[in-house]
């Protein structure tokens, strides 16, 4: 049974619908926020989540009349679900700083916040659209890339998850019309850099959790992927950004398998030998003087 904390309900935007909290945690995000905040102008609040932003993203936010808020880093569950506890507002719509919600998605939001109510779903998905070496991916792993990000806090919530965090409901969730468009400005040094980092936070979690990295899994998780999202979904119509997204994330999969062989080895050689684990030998009665 999902657990969420027990909160008031809030009142109703004007129009009758659920008003609308926005909700984002951010480091540094100055560069990329102004076109997600431009694209939330419908929200009732927004409410920004900081973790330590020496550039600017404080007062950027502030601009938008966002309510900001610092928070050491929790890992991206944790501070996800902490940003979501500090809105006014039930309804939730959680977003990235280098997000922006399209007049579609924006019209789709509005037309489920309206019908809301005990029949309707508690949260909704909707297709997002990564940009990567300058081209929108509309195929592959890049598309639609689908994306629980509105929901009902009392009958939602983020999962605690370092990374690969999501949102777990307790009842069936609705899909939206419109596209969350992901507008990363990363470098390709920038972007494999980020993926390092989140390989060895989901080889940590998954080994932590009990699991166990095989050898078939190391070399064959790369292959099956590539033929899923390369050939099957059509990743080939992307052209070559399309081809390098997918290439690595097969070697993403193939690194997080091959750091969870390396934990297990680490913590293979810590162990004290059977050796060391053997109580030592006593003299028998016999052999005592």
């Amino acid at each position: 049974m999902l657990s969420t904390p027990t909160l008031p309900a809030t009142p109703d935007a004007a129009g009758g619908r659920p008003a609308l909290s926005v909700v984002l945690i951010t480091l540094n995000a100055a560069a990329q926020l102004r076109p997600c905040l431009e694209s939330v102008g419908f929200a009732d609040e927004i409410v920004v989540v900081d973790s330590g932003s020496g550039d600017g993203t404080q007062a950027l936010a502030a601009e938008f009349g966002a309510r900001v808020l610092h928070q050491d880093w929790l890992g991206f569950g944790a501070q996800k679900q902490f940003a979501v506890e500090q809105a006014t507002h039930d309804w939730v719509l959680c977003l990235d700083a280098d997000e922006r919600v399209t007049p579609a998605l924006a019209a789709s939001i509005r037309a489920a916040l309206a019908a809301a109510g005990e029949a309707a779903p508690a949260a909704y998905r909707f297709a997002r659209c990564n940009r990567f070496l300058g081209r929108y991916l509309r195929h592959g792993e890049g598309y639609p890339d689908w994306s629980l990000r509105l929901f009902d806090r009392r009958r939602a919530r983020w999962s605690d998850d370092a990374v690969h965090e999501k949102v777990i409901a307790d009842r069936p969730v609705g899909t939206l019309a419109g596209d969350l468009l992901h507008d990363s400005a990363d470098t390709i040094a920038a972007y494999l850099a980020k993926q390092n980092r989140y390989t060895t936070l989901a080889a940590e979690a998954a080994f932590a959790a009990g699991r166990r990295a095989r050898a078939r899994q190391v070399w064959g998780s790369p292959l099956i992927r590539f033929i899923k999202f390369f050939v099957v979904r059509r990743g080939a119509r992307d052209g070559l950004p399309g081809f390098i997204h997918i290439a690595i994330g097969c070697f993403n999969s193939f690194t997080k398998y091959a750091k969870m062989i390396e934990l297990e080895r680490q913590t293979a050689a810590r162990a004290p030998s059977p050796e060391a684990r053997t109580p030592a030998a006593t003299s028998s009665p016999e052999s005592r003087p």
